[in-house]
């Protein structure tokens, strides 16, 4: 993975969790990082335990802010973007839709709109979600050709995004440009790994329960997801704007980064696979929500495209994931500096990979 060295690239959301996780992992590859998003939401996150803001540029700003960024972009002359900046709870956008779709939507438009100007960029990559189809609620594996949906706001923001960027890709970075610039959607599963605080999610409400010996309540044990480990996702990024620099105009497009069939189970089975690990008299029930709201009960992507065509595969099966996942959590709960710790994670990673 010798590309990234000193390779200019540009972040937005690289405080979050999978931003924090991608940055830190561009930084060990000795990227020219720039970081763009809002302030973490507290002192408990990933973002500060790997002490990023030592390594980056890190700069603070709302995606919506179209002449921040623009400043920030500008600035940076990058050669790569990767857009991650978004609201990205379910539950968070049936209370907060405005926000969900101004940040998703209107975020991505001005990423696409200043991107269009730089004249350095070779690539970029926006970040969406599986929840970007149409989910027909059948055991059907979802290839990039299908048709783009959404019923609530967050899945239909990711849709809309998609949709912005493939009209974007069309519109000005095939065309009046002395180079072409690739642009791409990735599409991942439920990510799962160390670090991860939001609510309303499976693993950080595990931790938080299992934490102080408490029952974890379970909405949706029976729904099925694909589940990853955040690094099989990430290393699909960045394998995918590899491709990108030297062959822009066959590799823009959607993408799907997902696990293999194994990783694709119930709420429940992962849960179980949460409470071995943990041990320590961990444990979980299932709970009734009143005025429960949608989600989607089946989800499942086709990755034979990204097999294909970039040569990519899942390396971390769904028990190592969980493993690994645990793993991390606990060695804080121990105290321990997780600065080495994740990096020791990501070179067992690396060494799963070819052609690093």
């Amino acid at each position: 993975m010798s590309f990234w060295n000193k390779k200019r690239v540009f972040i937005t959301g690289h405080t979050g969790f999978k931003g924090s996780w991608l940055a830190f992992w561009l930084h060990k590859l000795k990227a020219n990082l720039t970081g763009y998003a809002l302030d973490p939401p507290s002192h408990h996150t990933l973002f500060q335990k790997l002490e990023l803001a030592n390594c980056i540029a890190d700069l603070r700003g709302d995606i919506t802010d179209l002449q921040n960024l623009e400043d920030a972009i500008t600035r940076s002359a990058p050669e790569v973007i990767i857009h991650l900046a978004a609201q990205p709870l379910v539950r968070e956008s049936y209370r907060n839709p405005v926000t969900t779709f101004s940040t998703n939507v209107l975020g991505t438009v001005n990423v696409l709109e200043i991107a269009r100007k730089v004249n350095s960029l070779r690539c970029v990559l926006v970040i969406t979600s599986d929840k970007s189809y149409e989910n027909i609620e059948q055991k059907h594996a979802y290839t990039e050709s299908d048709r783009l949906g959404g019923r609530d706001p967050y899945s239909a923001s990711k849709g809309c995004a998609e949709l912005v960027t493939r009209a974007y890709t069309a519109s000005y970075f095939s065309t009046q440009r002395q180079h072409l610039v690739g642009v791409a959607t990735a599409r991942a599963g439920n990510i799962i790994g160390g670090g991860d605080w939001a609510e309303d999610r499976l693993i950080p409400d595990a931790m938080r329960a299992f934490a102080s010996d408490e029952v974890l309540k379970i909405r949706s044990p029976t729904s099925t997801r694909p589940w990853q480990h955040v690094l099989d996702p990430l290393a699909g990024y960045l394998l995918l704007c590899e491709r990108m620099w030297d062959d822009p105009e066959k590799l823009s497009g959607g993408w799907n980064f997902g696990p293999e069939n194994h990783g694709i189970v119930t709420v429940e089975t992962v849960a179980n696979l949460l409470a071995q690990c943990y041990e320590r008299n961990a444990r979980w029930e299932p709970t009734n929500f009143e005025n429960e709201l949608y989600e989607a009960n089946l989800l499942n992507l086709d990755i034979s495209k990204a097999k294909t065509q970039l040569g990519w595969t899942p390396k971390w099966p769904l028990e190592k994931a969980v493993a690994k996942t645990v793993d991390w959590y606990r060695h804080l709960q121990e105290g321990e500096n997780m600065v080495p710790f994740t990096s020791d994670q990501i070179d067992e990673f690396e060494q799963t990979m070819t052609g690093c």
